[in-house]
């Protein structure tokens, strides 16, 4: 029986497919609306011999589960990538699927980690919390503003406690206009929600059955916390996707970009193309990592000497990537043991 490929290029209220033979020819292409009963409906019209493939956008996690459940796991691409190889004079809906048809039977197109839908749900709350914890921040500043532009003198460590704001408050009562005290008013009560808020979506996370034990392993890592070790578990998956730890560095973004050419070789600033919330956490870690590790400190040192406090963070945040991947694939404890050096290593090093 002959496999056919179809590509897929995923918009919010259509579908535009394309399904090819082995040697390029257009078998049957098409438009279909982007819903659950037309994916029904189109999968019904390919059969059983057939391999699917999207690019990777906002609208491709239901969609992939969708015909995963029918039976069909689709291969979703890069867009980054993809924006690469498929760049042309001529784009639309059309072109777009038969070119992912196209990279489908030559096995050029550029697959990424689909997580299970578990992992991409908890991820997804574990986003909005970050969101969540923005939002608080932002109110935070709005109510520093509104004291600053009535000329209310505040202690600025003191201020976002419930006790002092609202001491505050009743002194400034008659100092300022009605309308000031109503705004600071509503400020930190969105400040209370969305604070308590992002600490009860933290609490549901860490007690996730499927968490909890594999979160008890990474914080044993000095300078791991909840946070942390939340945000590489979920972005991660499964830590066994990273062959090595280089490629687990390259993929938090903490490593520069290369540019090699005609035996010269230049390194950039750090490379945009990561993993932007894992990049943020692990380097606001590795800020504080030294403080509890004796061998993040001597990094730390090291590094410094050759360099100013960004460069040593670096280093820090990737020695911290070594150290997750570790426990994270050995499922052990992390127990630096000393070398000859008496420099602390991993016990598998």
């Amino acid at each position: 029986m002959e496999l056919y490929y179809v590509g897929l290029d995923i918009h919010k209220r259509t579908i535009s497919y394309c399904r090819k033979k082995s040697d390029g020819r257009i078998i049957d292409e098409g438009r279909i609306g982007s819903s659950r009963s037309c994916i029904d409906a189109l999968i019904g019209r390919l059969g059983e011999h057939w391999i699917g493939g999207m690019e990777s956008t906002m609208f491709s996690g239901w969609v992939y589960d969708h015909f995963y459940r029918r039976g069909h796991k689709l291969r979703v691409a890069h867009p980054y990538e993809m924006s690469w190889i498929s760049k042309s004079k001529k784009k639309n809906d059309r072109i777009d699927a038969a070119k992912i048809a196209d990279l489908l039977r030559c096995g050029l197109l550029p697959e990424v980690v689909m997580l299970t839908p578990e992992q991409r749900e908890m991820r997804k709350i574990m986003r909005f919390r970050t969101m969540m914890l923005q939002l608080a921040v932002k109110m935070k500043n709005c109510t520093s503003t509104l004291l600053m532009e009535n000329g209310i003198e505040y202690d600025d460590r003191r201020l976002h406690g419930k006790r002092y704001f609202e001491s505050l408050a009743d002194e400034i009562e008659g100092e300022v206009p009605d309308s000031v005290s109503a705004l600071l008013g509503l400020s930190r009560s969105a400040v209370e929600y969305f604070d308590a808020g992002q600490k009860r979506l933290i609490r549901e996370l860490a007690n996730h059955p499927s968490l909890k034990d594999r979160l008890a392993l990474l914080m044993t890592i000095p300078g791991v916390g909840i946070i942390t070790a939340l945000t590489w578990a979920l972005e991660v998956g499964d830590p066994h996707r990273f062959s090595r730890t280089r490629h687990a560095v390259s993929y938090c973004g903490l490593c520069s970009a290369q540019k090699e050419s005609a035996e010269k070789s230049n390194r950039g600033p750090l490379s945009k193309q990561r993993n932007s919330r894992l990049q943020t956490v692990l380097i606001e870690a590795a800020k504080l990592a030294p403080r509890f590790s004796p061998a993040l400190r001597e990094v730390h040192d090291r590094e410094l000497t050759k360099g100013n406090r960004n460069r040593a963070t670096v280093a820090v945040a990737r020695k911290l990537v070594s150290y997750l991947l570790y426990v994270d694939k050995n499922h052990k404890e992390f127990e630096p043991i000393l070398n000859s050096n008496s420099s602390p290593v991993l016990a598998s090093q």
